[in-house]
C-alpha cells in the first residue's frame, strides 16, 4: 500500500515540487537531504519511503496519517534532514505513537 495525496491529514501544503523517476538527486532512500515540511510532494514521498522501509505493505491508511502527524507535530523543528527525521521517529515513536 502507498499513501496518496488525497489521504493526507493536512491540506495546507505547497505542491510546487514535482519528482520524476529519472531525477539524479533522488536516491530512493531517506538521506541527508533536507525535508521541506511544507512541500506536499516531499512529505508524501518521504512518508511512502518510510512505510516501505518499515514494511508497512499491509498497514492501514491510519499508520501513514500518524506518520504525517508525527512529522508535523512531534519531530523537533531543528531536525531537518530526511535521515535524521526518520532516525528520530524510530528512536522516539513509542513515547507518542498511541497519542496521534
Amino acid at each position: 500500500m502507498s499513501f496518496a495525496k488525497n489521504q493526507m491529514v493536512y491540506n495546507d501544503y505547497s505542491w510546487s515540487t514535482k519528482y520524476t523517476n529519472d531525477d539524479p538527486k533522488i536516491t530512493g532512500e531517506p538521506d541527508s537531504t533536507l525535508l521541506n515540511r511544507t512541500e506536499g510532494w516531499e512529505i508524501l514521498y518521504f512518508i511512502n519511503k518510510c512505510g516501505e522501509k518499515w514494511n508497512w505493505s499491509g498497514n492501514s491508511t491510519e499508520s501513514y496519517r500518524k506518520l504525517e502527524k508525527a512529522i508535523r507535530t512531534k519531530v523537533p523543528s531543528d531536525i531537518r534532514s530526511q535521515i535524521k527525521i526518520k532516525e528520530w521517529i524510530e528512536a522516539n515513536h513509542q513515547s507518542f505513537w498511541s497519542t496521534l
